[in-house]
């Protein structure tokens, strides 16, 4: 069975510097990866390349087995999402047709959304929390707000393969286990989901895999339990961290 989405000697660079060094990746369907790193160690940089918005310095990214920089856009938008870590919005829009904006590639020229879509498009709103909020103008939003209208424009979109640049940035706590907790039950449904978060706790709570980032070419992926210690977390963010037993799970918290 042909994986989802797949590295080959991915190289990311920028500005002479090497991030990224020989990835070699294959991420199955019903898997959730967290990528871990400091800032600047690559992790938007790696994502947009994934998503064939910037060229590889080399190697290839392949989507269900055909090269990403192959494919038409429309293709990829149907079979691939990006959550952007920040959204401009150029246009006064409502909640409501941000998320619809998910469907757009969907759309035959000149083709309207149907009813049950607007349907759709509310529903999801209520899933992410955003009751009551499908008239504002998504330029009201806080940024919060902002991240989980986007995710439900993802959900309305339904990639097979999920890149999300820190999910939970903006999020009050309460939201951001609500978010993690929804792409594992989207990785249960089937779906590849990648997703870059600076908290190894929500990291190890949530994923099979991790992949970590160094930031100098050096990069580690493995099963989550594997890869997440105090040890891989001393190397990697330069502060010491300790696992914490709690009633329900384990936590990895800085010492």
């Amino acid at each position: 069975m042909t994986e989802p989405l797949t590295c080959e000697q991915l190289c990311v660079a920028i500005a002479g510097r090497t991030l990224l060094q020989d990835l070699n990746l294959s991420l199955p369907a019903g898997s959730m990866t967290c990528v871990l790193g400091l800032n600047g160690s690559g992790k938007t940089l790696m994502l947009h390349t994934l998503a064939g918005l910037r060229a590889a310095h080399s190697g290839h990214v392949k989507l269900f087995g055909e090269l990403l920089d192959q494919l038409p856009r429309r293709q990829i938008a149907n079979q691939l999402g990006l959550l952007l870590q920040t959204h401009e919005d150029a246009f006064p829009i409502t909640v409501l047709e941000a998320v619809m904006m998910g469907q757009h590639a969907k759309l035959g020229f000149w083709e309207q959304e149907s009813l049950g879509i607007r349907t759709q498009a509310d529903a999801l709103l209520n899933a992410v929390g955003l009751q009551g909020f499908a008239n504002r103008q998504v330029n009201s939003l806080s940024g919060g707000e902002r991240r989980r209208t986007a995710i439900a424009t993802m959900q309305l979109q339904d990639p097979a393969v999920w890149l999300l640049d820190e999910p939970t940035n903006h999020l009050d706590p309460q939201h951001q286990m609500a978010v993690m907790e929804l792409l594992s039950q989207l990785a249960g449904m089937g779906k590849t989901v990648i997703a870059s978060i600076h908290d190894p706790m929500l990291a190890a709570r949530y994923s099979n895999y991790a992949l970590l980032l160094h930031g100098n070419g050096k990069w580690e992926f493995g099963a989550t339990e594997q890869l997440l210690t105090p040890e891989r977390m001393l190397e990697l963010y330069g502060i010491p961290y300790e696992n914490l037993s709690g009633q329900r799970f384990e936590s990895l918290v800085p010492a």
